[in-house]
């Protein structure tokens, strides 16, 4: 059962750093939420079961309404800037 907890996790950590490179990642964030979530609530965890699985839903919801092209706040352009503004 601990192997479930560091995996979930680690994979939360994971796909969180890497989640502007692909809305791929924001799946795999809510997935990892989902189990690390259910590992909370099989060691008798119920705080960290319920907030695991609140950021399970909200990862869902990012999910749905990214834009499939790319994060709001991610630019291959050199030019621009982290917040979408272009340098002069």
């Amino acid at each position: 059962m601990n192997v479930l907890g560091a995996v979930a996790v680690s994979a939360m950590v994971l796909a969180y750093a890497l989640e502007a490179r692909h809305r791929a990642f924001v799946g795999v964030f809510a997935v990892a939420c989902a189990a690390s979530s259910v590992y909370g609530f099989l060691i008798g965890s119920l705080p960290f079961g319920v907030v695991e699985a609140v950021w399970s839903v909200v990862a869902v919801r990012r999910l749905r309404r990214t834009p499939s092209a790319a994060h709001p706040f991610v630019s291959l352009d050199p030019s621009v800037t982290v917040l979408g503004r272009r340098r002069r």
